[in-house]
């Protein structure tokens, strides 16, 4: 994975991300080192919760941390029902986007220190958010050491079709390299559960899909 500095470098600087979060139309898309191109639903970073995403926060319930908030949809929809929810973010445009709606939001990076470590209730890696780093594996541990042991619950949502592809990419129309993944169900859940992760629960829906992760407690 590339070092966190880099990560957080590709994002806090790059004008296409911030491109798109401005105009949703903007294609917004990544190339790979071997010259793919993959392309990212900017539109759904800026638009309001769908039926699939309200049925997501409905299992919040409690505190919640979005990593990879963007412009804090998700995090400001909970703060309209009541919920505590905090989304991180390292992009500026991004979180000032956030705040503007109403959302708590930090500009950091998930590898970096965040507030209530190790308490959160519930956590989301929604929008291919699991793909930050290009390694699942550390991107799991370090959201095992956030959510609370044992009952904590990490949603993730996966690649539609069953793959696992790491990449090394860059913004097209430029920016820094870094890395990325793509991984669907079940090939996260082979990596979570080394890392003492069990399902909780998976899904399909509106052709997106999803799985929930809870911390196995020591001897479990």
């Amino acid at each position: 994975m590339p070092a966190a500095n880099t990560l957080t470098g590709a994002w806090t600087s790059s004008a296409p991300y911030a491109q798109a979060l401005s105009d949703p139309q903007r294609p917004l898309t990544l190339r790979t080192s071997t010259g793919r191109t993959l392309r990212l639903d900017a539109a759904r970073f800026t638009a309001p919760p769908d039926a699939v995403d309200h049925a997501v926060l409905d299992r919040c319930h409690s505190p919640t941390l979005d990593l990879g908030c963007g412009p804090g949809r998700l995090v400001a929809e909970l703060a309209r029902r009541g919920v505590p929810a905090l989304g991180i973010d390292v992009a500026p445009a991004a979180v000032l986007l956030g705040r503007a709606a109403g959302a708590a939001v930090l500009q950091r990076s998930v590898f970096d220190r965040l507030p209530g470590a190790g308490r959160w209730p519930h956590a989301l890696l929604m929008d291919g958010n699991i793909g930050i780093g290009g390694d699942p594996a550390a991107l799991l541990a370090r959201i095992r050491a956030l959510i609370q042991p044992g009952i904590g619950e990490l949603v993730v949502e996966t690649e539609s079709e069953d793959i696992h592809e790491n990449h090394v990419v860059t913004f097209e129309g430029g920016g820094m390299p870094f890395g990325w993944t793509r991984i669907g169900a079940e090939a996260l859940v082979e990596v979570a559960a080394p890392l003492g992760f069990r399902v909780a629960d998976r899904w399909t829906a509106g052709g997106r899909r999803f799985v929930a992760l809870v911390t196995c407690l020591p001897g479990t």
